[in-house]
């Protein structure tokens, strides 16, 4: 097994846009000719769009992209934009009078940092589109990952800053890859060592206060300080899967969420993972979403590592404490 770009896997195009100053922005995964699809939502607060053709009894086989934004449910206008950019190249399920794309879209709460009345629109996705030909993809601040920060058990003023991460493997022809915006609620885990990596800070800022810590000793909490949370991913994979395979492996993939991510899965969070099939290469359905899992939690260690800090927030690059 070795590890390579997530560019590298075959059938799919990944672009970001994004607001720097407003802290906000979004990432597309196109596929020209569809991709099987599958959803696995575990967190109680999502911001969606289309989630319900990646139901296995639902009629439609296969979408044309997934949407990773910012701006919570006002960001998920910015699908109008994906699918314009794909009419124009005749992309989408032939219904006889026009081509439909299908377009799923999953989005995270940023309006906390920078500019809280910018959201990624229609004219962000349509650019996400272009830039995906342009092959932009980086980790970091940027797509949806532009206003995404971690730690906020005690409200946005003692989080961090974190961003998008991803990473793949191969396996003879196998490939398997994540792409995740990290805007947890909870603390990051380096979950080779049990480290955190990012998180609450302490008042001093020179420690962790550690979230689940701090989560059990509060009988009482106020509604706002649990709103700003929701972790978004994509396990990409040229394995060739069905429909209710694939929410399968969505549903394993969440593994690598919950040994990365502590608390996790909040009733106030909106964790979404999809898992996408661009190929048909033969692999086991449970080997592929063990794989998920791992390439998951790792594309997360990747988004911290990448990010830089901004809008008064540390990233992991300035803290030496934990290092």
């Amino acid at each position: 097994m070795q590890s390579i770009s997530i560019k590298q896997i075959k059938g799919i195009k990944i672009g970001n846009a994004e607001n720097v100053s407003a802290g906000t922005g979004c990432t597309v995964i196109i596929s020209e000719t569809g991709m099987c699809t599958g959803l696995d939502v575990r967190g109680g607060g999502p911001a969606s769009r289309e989630s319900g053709i990646l139901n296995p009894l639902a009629a439609a086989q296969k979408i044309h992209a997934v949407l990773l934004g910012g701006g919570s449910a006002f960001g998920l206008d910015a699908a109008g934009g994906v699918m314009e950019y794909l009419e124009e190249r005749d992309i989408g399920l032939d219904v006889g009078v026009a081509k439909v794309p299908l377009v799923c879209q999953s989005n995270i709460y940023d309006l906390a940092v920078g500019d809280a009345h910018v959201r990624p629109d229609k004219a962000m996705g349509y650019e996400a589109c272009k830039n995906a030909y342009l092959d932009n993809y980086q980790d970091g601040n940027y797509g949806a990952g532009t206003g995404a920060t971690v730690g906020k058990v005690m409200g946005i003023d003692h989080c961090m800053k974190s961003g998008i991460g991803s990473f793949a493997v191969q396996m003879g022809d196998l490939q398997v890859g994540a792409i995740v915006a990290v805007n947890a609620f909870g603390d990051i885990y380096d979950y080779h060592t049990g480290q955190i990596l990012a998180g609450m800070l302490s008042k001093d800022r020179k420690s962790f206060a550690d979230s689940r810590r701090c989560l059990y000793n509060m009988q009482h909490f106020q509604d706002e300080t649990f709103v700003e949370n929701t972790t978004i991913g994509v396990i990409i994979t040229n394995a060739g899967l069905d429909k209710s395979q694939l929410c399968k492996i969505a549903g394993l993939a969440h593994n690598g969420y919950a040994r990365s991510i502590a608390p996790v899965h909040t009733s106030k969070d909106g964790d979404s993972i999809y898992a996408l099939s661009v190929g048909n290469v033969s692999a086991d359905p449970d080997m592929v979403g063990t794989l998920a899992a791992d390439v998951m939690s790792e594309a997360i260690i990747n988004a911290v590592k990448h990010a830089k800090s901004a809008y008064g927030h540390s990233a992991w690059a300035d803290l030496n404490f934990q290092k």
